[in-house]
């Protein structure tokens, strides 16, 4: 059984640390291991007495498996809900009840890291202006889809609008309607 990278342990620890609320969750499953599954990636992790992880010894009995798909890279662009959407979580429920709260409300507190370097004031500008900027880049890609919509139900009709897929749907059963009833009026006549 291999652990988690030695980066990415100080990663979470990291953000455990931001999080005491997440620690006191964690620490009643001290000395718990898991197990993240991501084709072709395999890596497991303990919950240690203090409520942070780290690596299991090699003999650790596993009470909870994670499994993602391959395609969670892609999913992680929809955000963290669509990742645990897909997430399989298997073992023991309690600790998989509450690795999964974890997961789900572990939050990244930039501003505080960005204040130890640049000062709370910048870092407070710094993060408001990237909440911003990746605003108007969402706004943008909406934007951008609705018109690429648009131009294509529109001026260059080569996808459908959804009421013109209603109304095609609601003649197909009008007409089934009609021929059923015709065909038991020749039923009758024959």
């Amino acid at each position: 059984m291999q652990a988690l990278p030695a980066p990415m342990l100080a990663a979470i620890n990291h953000l455990l640390g931001q999080a005491a609320w997440a620690r006191e969750k964690l620490v009643p499953f001290a000395g718990h291991a898991a197990q993240i599954k991501l084709p072709p990636f395999e890596a497991a992790f303990l919950i240690g007495h203090d409520g942070f992880i780290a690596a299991p010894a090699p003999d650790a009995e596993l009470e909870v498996s994670i499994s993602l798909p391959a395609t969670t890279p892609l999913l992680a662009l929809q955000g963290k809900d669509a990742v645990m959407r897909a997430a399989r979580i298997e073992g023991s429920a309690e600790f998989a009840e509450t690795l999964g709260f974890v997961i789900r409300n572990l939050h990244w507190d930039a501003e505080e890291d960005l204040s130890r370097i640049f000062g709370d004031i910048a870092a407070h500008r710094i993060v408001a202006g990237t909440r911003e900027f990746a605003g108007w880049q969402q706004q943008a890609a909406q934007n951008f889809a609705e018109n690429f919509a648009e131009y294509f139900t529109e001026e260059q009709p080569m996808i459908a609008r959804r009421i013109a897929i209603a109304d095609f749907s609601a003649d197909i059963d009008r007409l089934r309607d009609d021929v059923a009833r015709l065909e038991k009026r020749l039923e009758k006549l024959g």
